[in-house]
């Protein structure tokens, strides 16, 4: 057991480690982190209710509010398997018909409870 352990130190401590190089001079660049983050949302203040639900790909549904004034609510079905297939939510809020703000909710986890 030991002489396996052993060996096995020696062969990881034999194996060369490469780092990643930098991108040649004037070539394509590797995108920002923040580019590469699970949570991006494509939302910007100021947009209407139709080019929301483009940026999102999912319909919005009406909550409540007035005309002008409304909150509305996306499903975004990203992730999951096809066992437990994840729907997140995300409430959109407008003001003047354009978009004010915007929350995620992912409620509770009924299985853990």
């Amino acid at each position: 057991m030991m002489r396996a352990l052993a060996a096995s130190l020696l062969l990881a401590a034999a194996t060369p480690v490469l780092a990643q190089g930098l991108p040649p001079l004037g070539g394509p660049y590797p995108p920002p982190f923040t580019a590469t983050l699970s949570n991006n949302v494509p939302l910007a203040y100021g947009m209407s209710a139709d080019q929301a639900a483009f940026a999102l790909g999912v319909p919005l549904n009406f909550v409540r509010g007035h005309p002008g004034d409304e909150i509305f609510l996306a499903f975004r079905g990203y992730g999951g398997s096809g066992l437990f297939p994840k729907r997140d939510r995300l409430y959109l809020q407008f003001r003047k018909g354009r978009l004010a703000g915007w929350k995620g909710d992912w409620g509770h986890n009924w299985m853990w409870q």
